[in-house]
């Protein structure tokens, strides 16, 4: 299994480099289901959320599952406030 981890900021400012790394990953994984660790994120915003939910459309594309795992509550909540944990399974 193939896990993309996030990096520990991901506001606006890091947005498009997160993206830039994630996109590729997601091209080249070979698993039913994506992966992303977001465990080591601090700082996030609402780009955050942006982010993971490209990485869902990217891996929805090629026909492939998506989750995101050790969500911090703050991104968790973030999302339900959004209303959309249940698209990144995460809660």
């Amino acid at each position: 299994m193939t896990t993309l981890t996030l990096p520990a900021a991901l506001t606006l400012r890091d947005a498009r480099s997160a993206l830039a790394t994630l996109e590729p990953a997601i091209a080249q994984a070979d698993e039913a289901t994506i992966t992303v660790d977001a465990g080591a994120l601090s700082q996030i915003d609402s780009a955050s959320l942006a982010v993971l939910l490209q990485c869902r459309r990217l891996a929805e594309e090629r026909q492939r599952g998506f989750e995101v795992r050790n969500a911090p509550a703050r991104l968790v909540e973030l999302a339900r406030l959004y209303g959309v944990a249940e698209l990144l399974h995460m809660g």
